[in-house]
């Protein structure tokens, strides 16, 4: 049986499964790439060792996924987690055509009710979801419930420049300039208009390193990318 998500998820899955197909391809466009550099930052931070499993919040067309299982270790395994079916599809289909679907188990969820066992993987990593989850503290103390002692958390997010004119510039483009070049390119008009107001209310990098700290994990640290447009936060369980 399918789960059944609060009204929150059904909207976000619904406008994630409208612009999969798309998706990958004005990621790269809208970012000029720097997210590829991002992922693989936060992969480097998150390697799995012999037999690990780790799990991807928010997996998304399985970038993260791929590229985490590509660099660790032969034995480990990932549980890739997405509330979108049609983004958890084409993840599967790449899984599938690298030849690592043996190696991960996609899952239809949501993050504020993670369907996995207390302490049952070593990492938790996620790019680009945190800011559209309804209940943020919520889901960061299910992902320290489900993280084993001495695991890893690695959170990639979008995140809010430090410096004030950069932080304006990087507004109207993300805002003005992003919304309009996706139309052109034959985006969801509407998903690339939530996707830059959902920066708004996101925490700043500080106040997103004392939420992970308050939902239990430890040595809480983040690393600010590309002057600040994303940010890197890692954490352990205690």
């Amino acid at each position: 049986m399918a789960p059944t998500f609060p009204r929150h998820d059904r909207e976000i899955a619904e406008m994630f499964d409208r612009i999969a197909p798309r998706y990958d391809r004005l990621n790269r466009v809208l970012s000029f790439g720097t997210d590829v550099a991002w992922r693989r930052r936060a992969i480097a931070l998150a390697r799995l060792g012999p037999r690990q499993r780790g799990l991807d919040v928010g997996t998304g067309t399985g970038d993260l996924t791929i590229g985490l299982l590509r660099a660790s270790d032969p034995s480990s395994v990932v549980v890739a987690l997405d509330l979108a079916p049609r983004m958890l599809a084409i993840a599967h289909r790449r899984l599938v055509a690298t030849g690592l679907s043996r190696r991960a188990v996609p899952v239809v969820g949501n993050a504020e009710s993670i369907p996995l066992p207390d302490a049952s993987v070593d990492r938790v990593v996620s790019g680009f979801t945190l800011r559209n989850i309804g209940d943020l503290p919520r889901s960061l103390r299910e992902m320290r419930r489900v993280t084993r002692s001495d695991g890893r958390i690695v959170l990639l997010e979008l995140s809010h420049p430090p410096n004030e004119a950069f932080a304006a510039l990087y507004r109207w483009y993300f805002e003005r300039v992003a919304p309009r070049a996706a139309a052109l390119l034959g985006g969801d008009a509407a998903a690339y208009r939530y996707l830059p107001r959902s920066l708004r209310p996101f925490p700043r990098a500080e106040d997103l390193a004392r939420m992970v700290g308050d939902a239990g994990f430890a040595d809480v640290r983040f690393e600010r990318l590309t002057l600040g447009i994303a940010a890197i936060h890692v954490a352990t369980s205690p």
